[in-house]
């Protein structure tokens, strides 16, 4: 499978002030924007030809990517003039693709990372003849989302909102694959959900629509406690206790360590305690702070002895 649809065009209100002037997908964790750890793992997953469909902020993203050249990858823009929901963004990104008949694509949530083998769902997805399969999850406590239930074979049999006592554990982990006829039956130009709208019509129409369930890493980074735990976990995994920048200066007597991720030109000054937390770039640590699990804005400043728990600065 050679070609995927990223949807970069949520505002993320609630990441806020995170948000105010950087598209969510452009919040940078682990050493790099979300969507160019999204478009790494597609990549590798044997991706070619990726379409960023994107809204808020549109202009930001061009600038970064490119053509995509040096991510390996061909990259196009499909921009709203006004968001159109998840499925009139498919819609209006698969126009930038040269879609085959029968050809399949996968489609990434801006807002998520997983650690599910694409290949693998890939494979599912055309070893059951499916028109979609949805990287589905299961969860302890399902209250707070929206459940999708399956049978015994991974086929799916509805679509339920959020409800105090769930009927079932299963829910959308955010990453599909659609076959290209099942996209032409998105309406072009028109604000339709891919979840609430477009999922139920095609089971209604009959159209095999499958979960492939898997257990692997999954993250939903829509509140900034979620966007500061995907940074610690990504650099615990891929780097270690900590991930500096070369240009970050930091005294000897400084600790780092719990998944911390230190941005470039920052300063962190002597007997300064840092775990799992976001320093971002140019970010000023006196002497003594205490810093766990928290966001310090670009150019801010954490003053002599501060202890700073769960905490977001500077914004």
């Amino acid at each position: 499978m050679e070609k995927a649809i990223l949807l970069v065009g949520g505002k993320g209100t609630r990441l806020a002030p995170f948000t105010n002037s950087t598209p969510k997908p452009m919040i940078r964790i682990a050493g790099a924007p979300v969507t160019e750890h999204q478009i790494l793992k597609a990549r590798a997953a044997g991706v070619k030809e990726i379409v960023l469909a994107t809204s808020y902020l549109a202009e930001v993203f061009q600038p970064y990517f490119g053509n995509g050249e040096k991510f390996g990858v061909s990259i196009k823009y499909a921009v709203e003039q006004e968001p159109l929901g998840t499925g009139g963004a498919i819609a209006n990104a698969a126009k930038a693709l040269s879609l085959k008949p029968n050809e399949s694509l996968f489609i990434f949530n801006g807002d998520v990372l997983s650690e599910h083998n694409l290949a693998a769902q890939s494979q599912f997805h055309q070893e059951l003849g499916a028109d979609a399969t949805l990287h589905l999850i299961e969860v302890v406590d399902a209250s707070s989302y929206g459940c999708v239930p399956i049978d015994r074979d991974g086929r799916v049999l509805d679509f339920l909102e959020k409800m105090p006592q769930p009927k079932a554990k299963t829910i959308n982990a955010g990453c599909y694959i659609f076959k290209s006829e099942i996209i032409e039956k998105l309406p072009h130009g028109e604000v339709i959900s891919i979840e609430r709208d477009a999922f139920p019509k095609w089971l209604s129409d009959d159209c095999k629509i499958y979960g492939y369930l898997d257990s692997s890493y999954w993250i939903d980074m829509g509140t900034p406690e979620t966007m500061v735990r995907a940074s610690r976990d990504l650099v615990r995994r891929n780097h270690g206790a900590a991930l500096i920048l070369p240009s970050a200066t930091i005294h000897p007597s400084a600790v780092i360590d719990g998944g911390s991720f230190i941005e470039a030109d920052s300063l962190i000054n002597s007997d300064v305690r840092i775990s799992g937390s976001i320093i971002a770039a140019g970010a000023i640590i006196e002497s003594g702070a205490i810093i766990e699990n928290s966001y310090i804005a670009s150019q801010s400043r954490v003053k002599k002895g501060s202890n700073l728990r769960e905490i977001i600065q500077g914004f």
